[in-house]
């Protein structure tokens, strides 16, 4: 990865014009480095992305727009527009558009590690057990079904 770059990557953009699209929500790169990488994504009401592990990395939510419901460490909790969520490397953790308007969230994670690569290898994906592959092979670790509930 390249060193920060100066400048504004605005909201609903990614930097460079880059986006992805992982299980139909859209995430926009905002900032990339060795030691973080920010994206913001935009989950539409029952969009989420299912319960899962950073071995290597710590991750913030900071909620922009909507609520958030979140399975954090076992625990239902909800972040709402201007709450941060501060994810421990290692805690179980997924996130879930419960609501029935739209979310909008900046997330970084720190350090960076292979999520850019894990973010590229699963744009427009569509199986799920190849998901959860690629993202064990990137330090991303999904737990069983059971542990969304």
């Amino acid at each position: 990865m390249a060193a920060l770059d100066k400048g504004i990557t605005r909201g609903g953009e990614g930097h460079s014009g880059k986006s992805w699209t992982i299980l139909g929500q859209v995430y926009f790169p905002k900032a990339m480095t060795d030691s973080t990488f920010a994206f913001e994504t935009n989950s539409q009401p029952g969009q989420f992305v299912p319960v899962h592990i950073h071995p290597t990395q710590e991750e913030f939510i900071l909620v922009q727009e909507g609520v958030l419901d979140l399975k954090l460490d076992g625990e239902w909790v909800r972040a709402e527009a201007g709450d941060l969520v501060r994810l421990p490397r290692g805690i179980p953790h997924g996130y879930f558009n419960k609501s029935d308007k739209p979310a909008r969230a900046l997330f970084w994670v720190s350090p960076a590690r292979q999520l850019e690569a894990l973010f590229e290898k699963l744009h427009d994906l569509t199986d799920v057990a190849e998901i959860v592959r690629i993202s064990a092979a990137h330090e991303v670790d999904f737990l069983p079904e059971e542990a969304n509930a």
